[in-house]
């Protein structure tokens, strides 16, 4: 498990080359953005069709990271799914997989924009959580201090590749998407720079995560 370590507020995390946030010192792994059930809400609103097997290959990849952590906590930042009528109609494969994730752990679901509804699945629903040091919540508030939240799906080049990638500076922390059919905005878009300090940082995903100064 390849991973970079980094501080936030006291917290000692490391991003994980999947898109997760591991916090071992509280035994828990945060993910966001994973828009379960892409594929069936494009087919039902006459989008563009995508092949069905986005939420199984993300919920494979969640299974290996739960795996390698073995983590007792897990977070999902909210746009867990693509929208609330995709979460009902998750395949039962599917739900069971959830099922069998949850059990055993602490899993608290975070409400995001496109999943605002109490969710019919195991697990805690909150707007927003504060553990120890940190605030989880989906969408970054511009004055909030130790902060770690998703949305964006924040990406950042480094020469002529881009990858998804964590943002981080002294005040907040912000998860790229884990979802496999998800896109990403530029670290060097306006809401990004303008929520992001001077010394922000990028970490991008990928085999061995790298941390670069935030490209803006």
């Amino acid at each position: 498990m390849s991973g970079f370590d980094f501080f936030l507020s006291s917290a000692r995390l490391t991003a994980l080359g999947s898109g997760a946030l591991h916090w071992p010192d509280q035994n828990l792994l945060c993910i966001s953005d994973l828009h379960l059930g892409k594929s069936e809400r494009q087919a039902r609103r006459g989008g563009p069709v995508l092949p069905p097997y986005e939420t199984r290959d993300t919920l494979g990849r969640l299974a290996a990271d739960l795996r390698d952590t073995q983590a007792t906590t897990v977070i999902c930042l909210g746009d867990s799914f693509d929208d609330d009528a995709a979460a009902r109609a998750l395949p039962q494969a599917e739900q069971d997989t959830i099922t069998h994730l949850t059990t055993g752990r602490r899993w608290i679901w975070i409400s995001g924009n496109h999943d605002p509804a109490p969710l019919d699945l195991a697990g805690e629903q909150h707007r927003d959580i504060t553990i120890g040091p940190l605030t989880f919540r989906h969408i970054a508030q511009p004055q909030a201090q130790s902060e770690v939240s998703g949305h964006y799906h924040p990406k950042a080049r480094l020469r002529s590749t881009s990858r998804p990638a964590f943002l981080v500076d002294e005040h907040r922390l912000i998860l790229p998407a884990y979802g496999t059919y998800t896109g990403g905005l530029r670290s060097t878009d306006p809401a990004l720079t303008a929520l992001m300090g001077p010394r922000a940082r990028a970490i991008l995903t990928g085999p061995h995560p790298v941390p670069i100064p935030m490209p803006r």
